[in-house]
């Protein structure tokens, strides 16, 4: 049970992980109001649109189609159709909608000539010819312009005609579209009396037609109806005929009753044969075993004298019990058995020579049956043969007979019905003027258009976040990049100068940007909890990421509680110096590990309070080997006896290697990637290589992190409080959940 709850269990944060629906409404929230915009303008030009469309209006009328058509004469057949079926109905309905419905209509209106087929080509429609550049094969003909004009025309007509059946009725409904009410209510109107009148068109058309094929047909079935009476009469003349069927039945009865008694004779000379077959086996002479056969004891004279054996034999029984053999009664007892058996044995004797002669006679009677019963077969066979001629012309008079008659009846009815008009449908209800269009459906046009641009601009928000995979929010570094994010700095104010962004930890206007900077100080303090913590290395992946602001604002952060000292590692592209308003010439970090100044010379004391800077000094040509030297080693050894903190800006881990070298010699390494802009997969390199490299990173610092955007991306995000002032700081958010916020004030 535990295995299965495990099992549910991950099974349940593993949906989690791959459908984020709060992830999927960040950037919908975040771009919400550009979404809407873009949504109103769509509608707006949607709006425009549909003000400049024509009304279209549609006209309706309603036919009922005929299931039992009224007829003077039934008929049905000649028309091949049968009203009572569906697709009676289904093909009433297409030839509404046919093509040749529509053009008779057409011609008859002279529609080709009405103004609402005459208007000027739509920009639709032009835009639709020009995209169509490969030309069309046509038959060529004297009057191509105007017969393809007048074709398309109709088509066009055609399409506007819709026929709709109501369900579980004989009604169909007939409408035409059209930006004239008019003739939409004309059109409508005409569609139903042209069906109508061709129907009956084609039903007196066929009628014409059957009424002369069926002429010509009966001639000739009167011709054959005679013939085949004449050979039926010759026929029974020839074989003197007079009631075939009474023959017939007859003969048949005869063969049926010697069937019968052959096979009753054939049982009997059966069971005489197996007696005599029994006896013979037996013997005549052994009276005891033919006595036990069932065909001798079941004899009624067998079991009468069987039954004065058994008397007698029981009187011996019972004077032999009182006389002894010589008494004369015994002697007269035993004399009266003895004759008593003799005549058993003669009446058996008797009884099988009866058998015998059965037997022969059954035998004699069977050949005699048999021999009858051929004699009639074969007559019956003749017999059956005239009969089966007899019965064949006489179907061939029968067929020829209904086939006449048929034929006859059925040209009457055309002869009848001719000239009968029967409608195979009618009005219900004709249309009228239609007061007003169907559409456009302006406001249902304009909601969809709403809705569909709402619709697309969130689906087109969605992709481009998905295919966004720059570094946003903490989140976004604790799963993509596997580190812990240390903190986040808030983006400036766009009127913000140089200097306002250098050294906004001590503006008092923005107390946000102070307290994030102190929460990342304290980040890195817990992070780097019980192990030395002197030297800072501070980098990024590419330029302009906010290396240099973040190493003098946290430079400003330590030096609220200690000694620190800010070293510009760039000996590339140096900027340090430049911040902090210091000439060019100024000596530094290049010229001692050169030799050329004292350490003394490269060190400015007090930029800002507890803050001394030691810039990058003359630029070398050979910067990386200058820092892979033993003498880097050695200055930070000596500068760690002063200072308890040295931060040292370095180079992009991508533009150069120099971060990678100095890192060796640092205590902590710390990441900066500017929000939005730093992708993922060059962020984790930068990891990569510093670890490769043995730096020790403590993790990762979002600058340029927009506070507004704090609301849409993690529940994490809170409102940081300055303690013991008299205002608010909105907009900042703790990025480090296991970090503290830091309540000391500088």
């Amino acid at each position: 049970m535990i295995a299965n709850n495990n099992i549910n269990n991950d099974k349940a944060v593993q949906l989690e992980q791959l459908i984020d629906f709060k992830k999927l409404v960040q950037p919908v929230l975040k771009f919400k109001w550009r979404i809407l915009t873009f949504a109103l303008l769509v509608t707006a030009l949607v709006v425009f649109v549909v003000l400049s469309m024509t009304p279209i209006y549609s006209a309706n009328s309603t036919l009922l189609i005929e299931s039992e058509q009224a007829k003077a004469i039934g008929i049905d057949e000649v028309y091949g159709i049968n009203s009572g079926q569906q697709e009676y109905y289904l093909t009433q309905f297409e030839i509404i909608k046919s093509r040749s419905i529509a053009e008779r209509v057409f011609n008859e209106l002279d529609l080709i000539n009405h103004p609402a087929f005459n208007q000027p080509p739509s920009l639709l429609s032009q835009i639709k010819s020009s995209l169509n550049f490969i030309p069309t094969e046509m038959v060529d003909s004297p009057n191509d312009n105007s017969a393809i004009i007048k074709q398309n025309l109709i088509d066009g007509f055609a399409k506007g005609i819709n026929v709709s059946p109501v369900r579980k009725t004989q009604l169909v409904n007939i409408s035409y579209e059209s930006s004239d009410p008019e003739l939409a209510a004309l059109v409508s109107n005409a569609i139903g009396d042209t069906y109508i009148l061709s129907q009956l068109e084609a039903k007196l058309g066929i009628n014409q037609k059957a009424n002369v094929w069926l002429g010509g047909r009966l001639e000739e079935l009167r011709l054959k109806l005679d013939e085949s009476e004449d050979r039926l009469e010759q026929f029974k003349i020839n074989n003197g005929l007079v009631d075939v069927e009474g023959v017939t039945a007859l003969d048949a009865k005869e063969l049926e009753r010697l069937t019968d008694e052959i096979a009753l004779a054939r049982s009997r000379k059966a069971q005489a044969d197996s007696f005599i077959e029994v006896v013979q086996k037996y013997g005549t002479s052994d009276v005891s075993r033919l006595e036990s056969l069932p065909e001798v004891t079941a004899h009624p004279s067998i079991q009468n004298v069987k039954r004065e054996v058994i008397l007698v034999e029981r009187k011996v029984s019972e004077l032999q019990q009182i006389y002894g053999p010589k008494h004369p009664k015994m002697i007269a007892a035993n004399a009266e058995l003895q004759s008593v058996q003799k005549n058993l044995s003669s009446q058996i004797a008797k009884l099988i020579q009866g058998i015998e002669e059965e037997a022969q006679t059954a035998a004699r009677k069977l050949a005699n049956l048999q021999q009858q019963f051929n004699q009639s077969k074969g007559s019956f066979q003749n017999l059956s043969t005239i009969d089966t001629d007899y019965r064949r012309l006489l179907r061939e008079v029968d067929t020829n007979q209904q086939l006449f008659e048929s034929f006859l009846a059925r040209q009457k009815e055309t002869e009848v019905t001719g000239d009968f008009d029967s409608p195979v449908a009618r009005f219900t209800d004709r249309a009228v003027v239609p007061l007003k269009p169907v559409k456009p459906k302006k406001k249902v046009i304009v909601i969809l258009a709403f809705i569909a641009s709402l619709g697309l601009g969130v689906v087109v928000v969605l992709i481009l976040d998905a295919l966004n995979d720059t570094v946003k929010t903490s989140d976004d570094v604790e799963k993509q990049l596997s580190q812990r994010a240390l903190g986040f700095i808030p983006k400036a104010h766009k009127k913000a100068t140089f200097d306002d962004i250098n050294f906004a930890f001590f503006d008092k206007d923005n107390p946000i940007h102070a307290e994030s900077i102190r929460t990342i100080r304290t980040s890195i303090s817990l992070m780097a909890m019980g192990e030395q913590l002197q030297t800072i290395e501070v980098t990024s992946s590419i330029p302009n990421e906010g290396k240099t602001t973040t190493s003098m604002n946290l430079a400003f952060a330590y030096a609220a509680m200690e000694k620190v000292l800010i070293i510009d590692g760039d000996l590339r592209k140096s900027s340090l110096g430049m911040r902090f308003g210091l000439p060019n010439y100024q000596p530094g970090l290049a010229n001692v590990l050169a030799g050329t100044d004292a350490l003394e010379n490269c060190i400015v004391s007090e930029v800002k309070n507890n803050v001394d800077v030691m810039p990058a000094g003359a630029i070398p040509l050979n910067p990386q080997e200058l820092l892979s030297s033993g003498k880097f080693a050695e200055l930070l050894t000596e500068l760690k006896k002063t200072y308890s903190k040295i931060i040292i800006d370095t180079p992009p881990v991508h533009a150069v290697s120099d971060a990678l070298v100095i890192s060796a010699h640092c205590d902590a390494c710390v990441v900066v990637v500017k929000t939005a802009h730093s992708r993922n997969e060059a962020v984790r390199l930068t990891l990569a290589k510093l670890n490769q490299a043995r730096g020790k990173v403590l993790g990762v610092i979002l600058n340029q992190f927009c506070a507004k955007d704090a609301r849409y991306n993690d529940d994490q995000y809170s409102y940081y409080q300055a303690y013991g002032s008299d205002y608010t700081i909105k907009d900042v958010t703790t990025i480090n959940p296991n970090a503290v916020d830091h309540k000391k004030s500088a």
